[in-house]
């Protein structure tokens, strides 16, 4: 089977270091990175620190406002799931990149989802 897998933010890095190293045992997993957090800090020192395997696609969407973040991550991903014809997609969290994720995916690519609710009351 054929997954992609979107990460972006730091919480989605620490779960793939799990999920990820399973998936390959059986799968094919296309990794996109984001870049939803886009520094060493944010982002290369969980690849490094974590041993997570290096993306596959590198959107490099870096800072912006949340539409500008989410419209351009919406895009990348749409290009990938069109040009991997995935059997499906792997999303995490409750982020820009997990909303760009499943929009892109919506009526064409069956979508897992491993979220968790987040609230500020």
């Amino acid at each position: 089977m054929k997954i992609v897998t979107i990460v972006g933010a730091r919480p989605q890095f620490i779960k793939i270091a799990a999920v990820s190293r399973k998936l390959r045992q059986r799968h094919q997993e296309i990794l996109v990175l984001t870049g939803q957090h886009y520094d060493y800090e944010m982002s290369g020192a969980f690849f490094d620190g974590l041993e997570l395997p290096r993306p596959d696609v590198n959107l490099g969407v870096g800072s912006g406002s949340h539409a500008v973040q989410t419209g351009a991550m919406l895009t990348g991903i749409e290009d990938v799931l069109l040009t991997e014809s995935a059997d499906c997609l792997l999303i995490y969290g409750d982020t820009n990149s997990t909303l760009a994720g499943a929009l892109a995916a919506s009526n064409q690519t069956p979508t897992m989802s491993a979220s968790r609710l987040r609230s500020r009351f």
